[in-house]
């Protein structure tokens, strides 16, 4: 569980990096609003998912 939780975490928090850094490439190069207010509603989302995550994991090695 120790690996397989470490690797699910590290994807979790690289996926809310990833549109993180998609939104701020976005807002430089003056995008799309449109496209601007979907990334941050998934960097959201997905930092919700990251959070549980990690609260499951630290839960089972409890």
């Amino acid at each position: 569980m120790n690996l397989s939780g470490n690797l699910l975490i590290s994807f979790a928090l690289a996926a809310v990096a990833l549109v993180l850094l998609l939104g701020l490439i976005n807002m430089a190069r003056g995008g799309s609003p449109n496209l601007s207010q979907k990334l941050m509603r998934w960097r959201v989302g997905l930092q919700f998912v990251a959070v549980l995550i990690v609260m499951t994991i630290l839960w089972l090695r409890s």
